[in-house]
């Protein structure tokens, strides 16, 4: 792994392809690898002093950094509101309070659990967390993955608020190459960059039966005060991808989770080819769990961490699909393929694998339903440009033998493959 110097205020940022071991090399900086990785060589110094492994490391953490890392919401105790999340860290709840809402989150949410939260607004109470004690060094791992670009906007001025501090440093891991050239002093690039090729125009069907139909649906905020999403009309046809895009806490995550049977609904309905979907999703028949499938944000929720991933990936194949145990290897190991990982993770387990390889292999696990309707949340938030054309290509082949999708998303560049591009505004959904 590479060597780095960071000099006092300077902003450093990790960039490279998804895998190639930046948050490990972060995670080994700080001491704090999981096993079976250990630290085996090397020498970290802070302030010109050896941090000795063990104990050593663990005292310097706790008094001199603040850490963000990749899945950020599952950092947080989900029963804790905002404020309390970041006064868990010593400062006082007007600190916290200020710090929430320099990263965007207003005093409407202070009092929400996060759980009640969305994923951009919890990334980003993790982010206030890391930073309202103004650690001397700060560590980010990839800070604006479920960000809409307001919200990113807010996380680089409090990245740049800390450059030419001679008291700080701050280090990053991001493939937001944006974000990157706004806030970086200097850039270290792990491994090699595949060369992203153009991407494949997709072939859609010239004419697709309608998928899904949602009628009038309304989605309430928890705890049903006020309405999240109402009156909700939209179809999506074979072959079709539709975009939804909208701020951070607009419902975007909501609506893919309700219909995927997942967070109730107020009032409305959804269809399937004709079918009524119903809620919640243990009401709904083997042939409807296999022909609606959800990829969330957050792989890390519904891996299994004690599961090999051919195990998990292997599921839907035993579960819907005849094959025996050969053919279901051979499946696994050509679906891990396609979203574009090596076969050889088939034997690690999710805790191995990188945030962004984690995405592709609940993407894989999806697929190998072989669904009518794939419900697709930021799927493409920690992937690196050319793993993003890896898999949009690959919707954009399953697409044309029918496969209807609905992706929620920050990207401009997964919006840009859509056919048709929503958006969420004054909860309504708008054509």
């Amino acid at each position: 792994m590479p060597d780095l110097h960071a000099a006092p205020g300077e902003v450093v940022a990790l960039t490279g392809p998804s895998g190639a071991g930046k948050t490990v090399w972060l995670a080994a900086v700080l001491d704090a690898l999981e096993p079976p990785l250990r630290r085996c060589a090397g020498t970290v110094r802070w302030q010109g002093e050896i941090i000795a492994p063990g104990d050593a490391a663990r005292r310097w953490r706790r008094r001199h950094t603040g850490i963000l890392v990749q899945d950020a919401a599952q950092s947080l105790h989900p029963l804790l509101t905002a404020v309390a999340s970041v006064a868990e860290t010593g400062v006082d709840t007007s600190r916290a309070a200020t710090t929430l809402e320099q990263v965007g989150i207003d005093a409407s949410l202070h009092a929400r659990r996060v759980h009640q939260l969305s994923g951009g607004q919890a990334q980003r109470v993790a982010l206030a967390r890391a930073l309202a004690a103004r650690p001397p060094l700060l560590i980010l791992d990839e800070p604006t993955s479920a960000l809409d670009s307001a919200a990113a906007q807010l996380v680089a001025a409090a990245v740049r608020a800390r450059r030419g501090d001679p008291r700080v440093v701050t280090l990053l891991v991001s493939h937001d190459r944006d974000f990157v050239a706004t806030v970086a002093d200097h850039v270290v690039v792990f491994g090699t960059a595949p060369s992203a090729s153009p991407p494949v125009p997709s072939r859609r069907p010239a004419a697709g039966a309608t998928v899904l139909r949602v009628h009038h649906l309304r989605l309430d905020r928890p705890g049903g005060q006020t309405p999240l999403l109402q009156a909700v009309d939209l179809t999506v046809d074979a072959g079709e991808c539709v975009a939804v895009l909208g701020p951070s806490g607009s419902g975007k995550t909501t609506l893919l989770r309700s219909l995927a049977g997942l967070h109730p609904v107020t009032a409305g309905h959804a269809e399937l080819a004709g079918t009524r979907l119903p809620w919640p999703v243990r009401h709904r028949p083997s042939a409807l769990l296999q022909a609606v499938q959800y990829v969330g944000q957050h792989p890390a929720d519904t891996l299994n961490p004690a599961h090999r991933i051919a195990t998990a990936v292997g599921r839907p194949l035993r579960t819907f699909r005849t094959t025996d145990r050969a053919g279901r290897l051979a499946t696994v190991n050509a679906l891990l393929t396609r979203v574009g990982l090596d076969p050889a993770v088939a034997g690690r387990r999710p805790g191995g694998l990188s945030g962004g390889q984690r995405q592709r292999v609940a993407l894989a696990r999806a697929l190998a339903a072989q669904p009518r309707l794939l419900l697709a949340d930021e799927i493409t938030a920690a992937l690196d440009p050319a793993s993003t054309t890896t898999v949009l290509d690959l919707l954009g082949e399953m697409r044309h033998d029918g496969l209807a999708v609905l992706i929620a998303t920050h990207d401009p560049a997964v919006a840009d493959r859509a056919d048709r591009v929503l958006t969420i505004h004054d909860h309504a959904l708008h054509h």
